[in-house]
């Protein structure tokens, strides 16, 4: 193999993330790929997306670098790419070169029909589902959630649970960009953005996303002290062992 190319990976959820184990197997199906030859993998875009999104960052950075280096787009596996046909149609009339490692003789006629294939499966899917929920309401069976206020706040504590989590995750890069000398909220922004992360909402950091994250680690940071103060206020004032001991009745001082 020889040339210029350019790496995409991507996975569908978060679970899958940029650091998990779906990521690692398509960065080894790139490297399985090139090996042996004169080639240059000159970048690697890699992203958390839904399939049914058509619009991705990462990938439109790809390939604008494909068309800037005259290089060619290499993906992991094609049917990570997208189940929407216009994705995958645009992606065949950008001008880009791109070979899937997984189906490496596969040509853009080849692709713009498995796009359709793909497209129609995914109409035929929704389309049973939303038979099956009619079916069932015709039946009387109920549908949806019997109690939406407490569903509410179970997707609300996980939410926030996520996003603390995220926030711990990245405290060592924020702790080692300020020990750069790097202070205010838009450099930090910007040192973030430079190393590829996102926010939890996969978008770019801007300021106030960076300020929202400092706050969210301080909170975190004092919650065990803020905890343990308390612990240590109330273990102040013992109870005494046997409440009814302690108290004396009248005349029997």
């Amino acid at each position: 193999m020889t040339g210029k190319f350019v790496a995409y990976y991507r996975v569908s959820t978060t679970k899958q993330g940029i650091n998990g184990l779906g990521m690692d197997a398509q960065r080894d199906a790139v490297a399985h790929y090139l090996n042996g030859g004169n080639w240059n993998l000159i970048a690697e875009f890699a992203e958390v997306e839904s399939g049914k999104r058509d619009k991705r960052q990462e990938m439109d950075k790809a390939i604008a670098l494909c068309r800037k280096e005259g290089a060619t787009l290499l993906i992991a596996k094609l049917d990570r790419l997208a189940r929407n046909a216009a994705f995958l149609l645009n992606l065949r009339d950008s001008g880009v070169d791109f070979i899937a490692t997984d189906m490496p003789h596969a040509d853009k006629f080849t692709v713009g029909i498995m796009a359709l294939v793909a497209e129609k499966e995914r109409d035929m899917i929704a389309q049973r589902t939303r038979d099956g929920l009619a079916a069932a309401k015709r039946r009387g069976i109920k549908l949806g959630n019997p109690r939406p206020a407490q569903a509410l706040k179970v997707a609300q504590t996980a939410s926030l649970a996520r996003a603390n989590a995220y926030a711990q995750n990245l405290l060592p890069v924020l702790q080692e960009i300020r020990a750069a000398h790097v202070t205010s909220l838009r450099k930090i922004a910007q040192c973030l953005n430079a190393r590829g992360f996102k926010t939890p909402n996969q978008k770019a950091f801007k300021a106030q996303s960076v300020k929202n994250l400092a706050e969210r680690i301080a909170v975190a940071a004092t919650a065990p002290e803020a905890g343990m103060n308390k612990r240590e206020h109330l273990g102040s004032q013992p109870e005494p062992a046997n409440p009814k001991a302690a108290k004396t009745k009248p005349g029997r001082a």
